[in-house]
């Protein structure tokens, strides 16, 4: 496996990464053997998160005693008091003295931004964290470009993490060279477009060829733990084969493969759009049932509530029939 240094960090990193998300379907035994297959791959970067339910307990276990690994959580709080609290639950799931990267997870708008970094705000409490030698660095994770940019240019992170793949090469244009720029550490998740593409390790050598320091693809399966693994020992750039299935990737997702940039909001009705169409793709491409109902169980406004008025379509810049794709997942959603 090559590895690189993660931007700033000066930390040494597998070129292909663990996402830790979806181990949290599969049992206990499953999740030692996948994670151990990664391990004896040369996979030293391992990503998860506090609201994967069980992924930081489940790595914790597997990660128990290896040296030479770099574990990073991430945590929707926002403010100091949660997030404080926070990092004493990973620190204990994970059960580790230190995490090594810790990640405000999908900071989504400009306002969520403000508040993280203001006073009192989450951004606070990672802080003192990292001066009480709890965390080592501090990074940041969304899918909107603007807010990332945003986000980059306050020189407050070590890394940032973001969608990047052959459906969304967008963030090459403006988010990764600010953060290289600034000695950041990248972060590519969803390599696959959240099981969008078919050849996983195509989308890898997309990714990796002039993109990311590192990329997560999350994996559930000793199989696809061997077959992402050996893109990272070869390293090659995309073939013409790769690019031809790119091509028929993005012919058929056109017009209905969520970005989640998030300039469809507001919605007049009060639906948070990307999150429902992010809750149907975790449901149909992740398999992934039961955290996806728990999640639309906790929404306020679910599919039902769309009132079809376009709005959502009308500012949407891929031209994503909004409206039609809601009443889809709402059929496929039970």
């Amino acid at each position: 496996m090559k590895t690189r240094i993660l931007g700033r960090t000066g930390l040494e990193v597998s070129a292909v990464g663990f996402g830790g998300i979806p181990i949290q379907g599969i049992g206990d035994d499953e999740a030692d053997a996948v994670i151990g297959a990664a391990l004896d791959a040369g996979i030293t970067f391992f990503d998860t998160a506090r609201g994967y339910t069980d992924s930081e307990a489940k790595l914790g276990r597997a990660l128990a005693g290896r040296r030479g690994v770099v574990v990073a959580s991430k945590t929707m709080a926002r403010d100091a008091a949660a997030m404080a609290a926070d990092i004493e639950t990973s620190l204990g799931n994970l059960g580790r003295e230190v995490v090594d990267l810790y990640q405000m997870h999908n900071v989504a708008t400009a306002e969520v931004l403000a508040k993280v970094i203001g006073p009192g705000g989450a951004y606070e409490a990672m802080d003192r964290a990292r001066r009480d030698g709890k965390i080592r660095f501090i990074g940041v994770t969304g899918h909107s470009r603007e807010v990332l940019a945003k986000a980059v240019a306050t020189d407050l992170f070590d890394t940032v993490q973001h969608p990047y793949n052959p459906l969304e090469p967008e963030w090459r244009a403006e988010v990764i060279p600010a953060a290289r720029a600034r000695g950041m550490g990248i972060i590519g998740m969803k390599p696959a477009a959240g099981g969008a593409l078919g050849d996983v390790p195509a989308a890898l050598r997309f990714a990796l060829h002039d993109g990311v320091d590192v990329a997560i693809p999350g994996m559930d399966a000793v199989p696809q733990v061997i077959e992402n693994a050996a893109v990272g020992a070869a390293l090659a750039p995309p073939s013409a084969a790769d690019r031809a299935s790119f091509a028929e990737d993005a012919a058929r997702w056109k017009g209905s493969f969520c970005h989640r940039c998030g300039y469809c909001k507001p919605c007049p009705n009060g639906l948070d759009v990307p999150f429902l169409l992010l809750i149907e793709a975790y449901y149909s491409r992740y398999d992934l049932r039961d955290w996806a109902l728990e999640r639309l169980a906790g929404l306020d406004k679910r599919y039902a509530d769309c009132a079809a008025c376009g709005e959502c379509a009308a500012r949407c810049p891929y031209s994503l029939r909004i409206p039609e794709l809601l009443a889809a997942a709402a059929d496929k959603v039970v």
